[in-house]
């Protein structure tokens, strides 16, 4: 009984979540490779690094847009590494990329590109954020109990040679129906791993409430939101471009304890706004650090180094290079990409099998059934 209805929750749940699944899974293993396959095709992204040459700092940067791109206003700054050029975000959808080592403006690209498009899909499907957002979280939840029921069928009744043969081995000499079963049977454990972390993480950043619930069990201190407030009771003579620079070179060189050339900083709007720098951009992960804008003492709402969060903290800030596959560079990479594939391909071969089966009962039902002529006896 109890297995029944577990076939016909997966049955029912996996149709009503299969369009969903297939365009995030699919999408998915698109924007896995998003960074290789952008530095293969765009030549702006790269800028040579001469010998013994530094990074120009931010304010030259920030002039060098503001006498370029008249009537363009700089917000923020990213340094990607040596031999990268750094990007510079605009008003508007633009992005600047510039040489960081001579200032100079290599291309402007619109951030409305192919690989934005695919992210909208994986997103919220192309609908409109709220919409899309709510469907496409929904659906990963469902994807996620369907990985519960899928392993109860997948289960061997007996572990004697043959049943663990068929539930490890796809017979590729069968007919084209059991192949399919088995692709949908076998592939779908083999990702099991994989698809659990992906949907898990995937649901960290859909819903807060499970988000909040994931932190809280693993040992998580919820504290009040603070604001990150910059005093201006110190302004004093200090010129907002300096005061950048030197944040930025703090950044570099004392906050920062991985891939120390890679930095993002923010230019501030207002006198009370702090100067946002982003350093530790190592595995998927980040920290995010506030400093005064005039004294550029840390403030307390900037996040921990990655060394000193554990539990809910860790779980929070690992999230994303768990659910990208970023954990272990190229080769975890290749496993996500995999493992979305077969993601992609549960919810057509499952498809598959229910079309089959609902196909054979209606051909029962249709057949017309025999009937024996009645043949009088001779002496009738």
């Amino acid at each position: 009984m109890l297995k029944k209805l577990n076939a016909w929750l997966h049955l029912w749940l996996g149709l009503a979540s299969g369009i969903v699944v297939l365009i995030v899974s699919v999408t998915g293993c698109i924007l896995v490779f998003e960074q290789e396959i952008k530095s293969m095709v765009h030549p702006w992204l790269h800028a040579e690094k001469p010998a013994g040459a530094a990074y120009l700092p931010p304010s030259a940067l920030y002039q060098s847009v503001a006498k370029g791109l008249p009537g363009k206003e700089a917000h923020s700054v990213w340094y990607h590494g040596s031999n990268r050029t750094a990007h510079l975000t605009l008003d508007g959808d633009s992005v600047v990329y510039m040489n960081p080592y001579t200032a100079e403006i290599t291309a402007v690209v619109d951030h409305e590109d192919f690989f934005h498009i695919v992210e909208e899909g994986h997103r919220h499907l192309w609908l409109p954020v709220e919409v899309g957002r709510a469907i496409e979280g929904w659906g990963t939840l469902i994807f996620f109990v369907l990985l519960v029921t899928g392993v109860i069928l997948w289960w061997p009744r007996r572990w004697n040679k043959k049943a663990v043969k068929q539930s490890f081995t796809i017979r590729w000499k069968a007919r084209f129906k059991r192949v399919n079963y088995d692709l949908h049977n076998v592939l779908g454990f083999y990702a099991l791993i994989l698809s659990v972390i992906i949907a898990f993480t995937g649901l960290m950043m859909s819903f807060p409430w499970f988000n909040k619930t994931v932190f809280r069990l693993a040992g998580g201190e919820i504290k009040p939101r603070v604001q990150a407030v910059s005093d201006t009771s110190l302004a004093g003579n200090t010129v907002m471009l300096q005061q950048v620079d030197k944040a930025w070179q703090k950044g570099l060189q004392e906050i920062g304890q991985h891939n120390t050339d890679q930095v993002i900083v923010h230019f501030p709007d207002e006198p009370d706004e702090a100067i946002y720098v982003c350093v530790d951009m190592y595995r998927g992960s980040w920290r995010d650090v506030y400093l005064d804008q005039y004294s550029l003492a840390e403030l307390p709402a900037s996040a921990p180094r990655l060394e000193d969060t554990k539990g809910g903290a860790w779980l929070r800030r690992m999230n994303y290079g768990l659910h990208v596959g970023e954990v272990g560079d190229l080769t975890t990479k290749i496993l996500y990409f995999l493992g979305s594939l077969i993601c992609a391909s549960l919810p057509v071969t499952g498809f598959m099998v229910w079309w089959g089966k609902k196909r054979k009962k209606t051909k029962k039902k249709l057949r017309p059934q025999r009937t024996v002529a009645y043949m009088p006896a001779y002496n009738e």
